[in-house]
């Protein structure tokens, strides 16, 4: 009644189910994704906002 297959089963089911990834097309962990294009819009704006700052000051 509450059997459930093991979860490298699971996994290797749902694996067999997506179809292939292109080359160069994916990147395999979607939030690590989010977080990298994140930090680098900050460190973009954080570089354009202190060089706004010091050409005002300056």
């Amino acid at each position: 009644m509450f059997y459930r297959k093991p979860l490298e089963e699971r996994i290797a089911e749902r694996q067999a189910k997506m179809r292939p990834l292109k080359e160069g097309k994916h990147f395999e962990h979607g939030p690590a994704k989010f977080i990298f294009i994140t930090l680098i819009v900050v460190v973009v704006v954080m570089h354009t906002v202190g060089l706004a700052i010091a050409m005002h000051f300056a």
